[in-house]
């Protein structure tokens, strides 16, 4: 497994990231468990979640049931130091979590103390912002984006009380690095001025959706990511199982995520499936698992710090581990990018 560095954090990452938003709806303690122990015997040293987990659906009984399951994992196995562990604090609207209050220095503290608490250690490695307090274009709205209600000044000085907030926290030893999620590129260089302003916790990453079919990040996001060293953790690299073929032709396998999302989030459209049968064909034609071709192009970003995944069974993680060995060729290379020009943004 090719290991990767976190932005400027000194901490080491492994190219794939196990995904968790299903443990404690779609999938039991013990099946977590089970995967946990797959993922890191194949190598994977990293570990994504969120105080919000699980989804599908989302309810007041369920949020925080993610982050016990990876507790009552390391209360289990005393395992700590084997992984890197990243969590996000919920932001402005999500009513089951501080009845929707937005981020802030006051919310900060007690977010993560709910988070140590939940997964049962004393320090989370990467916390995450989920999504900023002024928006976001992401889980498409990108269509009616309109950035003009921002104030540059409140949203700056939010970002100076959050970062003090942090880098209190960084000094108590509760977290190690300081991520973004659903963030812009705009966004994305602020909170790297600010940082260098006031001398509180640099980004060390953003965590945005990037597939095949979401290729937003691919322009001013690539450009900041590279030249501010903020690397991307992508996620629904598989589109929300998309990219599987699992949903062609009207199909809805039992327990699947659209058997629970008819929308897959948005992602359902009549212009997604043309683009998932040409992804399907190139694959074909070229002898891949799509899961591995999905996936092994994520990786091959020169952007890209971790690609997450998520797994509901066993055997789904053991298709998505065997990317870990494929490398594409050119000639795939160049027929992913036909393809990509032929279905730009299908959803």
């Amino acid at each position: 497994m090719k290991m990767k560095p976190l932005g400027r954090t000194g901490i080491e990452v492994s190219e794939y990231c196990l995904g968790t938003m299903t443990w404690g709806t779609q999938n039991t303690t013990e099946e977590a468990h089970a995967q946990i122990d797959r993922a890191l015997d194949a190598g994977i040293n990293f570990l994504d979640t969120a105080e919000m987990y699980p989804v599908n659906p989302i309810s007041a009984e369920t949020v925080g049931r993610t982050e016990r399951i990876i507790g009552l994992w390391l209360e289990r196995d005393g395992r700590r130091d084997d992984i890197v562990l990243a969590t996000k604090h919920s932001g402005e609207g999500m009513q089951h979590a501080r009845d929707g209050a937005p981020i802030s220095s006051e919310t900060i503290p007690e977010a993560i103390e709910g988070s140590l608490r939940r997964l049962k250690t004393d320090c989370i490695d990467l916390y995450q912002f989920h999504w900023p307090n002024r928006g976001s274009y992401m889980f498409r709205k990108n269509w009616t984006f309109d950035p003009t209600p921002q104030l540059q000044h409140d949203t700056r000085q939010h970002m100076a009380d959050a970062l003090g907030a942090l880098e209190a926290e960084v000094k108590r030893g509760t977290i190690r690095a300081f991520g973004l999620s659903n963030e812009s590129a705009w966004g994305l260089t602020q909170w790297a001025a600010v940082a260098e302003a006031t001398g509180g916790p640099r980004v060390a990453s953003i965590q945005n959706e990037y597939s095949l079919l979401c290729r937003l990040f691919d322009t001013d996001l690539a450009e900041a990511s590279v030249q501010e060293d903020v690397p991307l953790l992508a996620f629904s690299p598989l589109a929300a199982g998309l990219l599987t073929g699992k949903y062609q032709d009207g199909a809805v396998p039992k327990g699947s995520r659209m058997s629970l999302n008819d929308t897959l989030g948005g992602r359902k459209s009549e212009r997604a499936f043309p683009a998932v049968a040409a992804y399907l064909d190139i694959a074909r034609r070229h002898g891949l698992d799509p899961v591995h071709m999905a996936l092994a192009w994520c990786a091959g970003r020169p952007f890209m710090g971790s690609v997450i995944f998520g797994a509901t069974s066993l055997e789904q993680l053991e298709t998505a581990l065997g990317a870990v060995d494929v490398t594409l060729s050119d000639a795939v290379l160049d027929e992913i990018d036909t393809a990509h020009r032929a279905h730009p943004m299908p959803y």
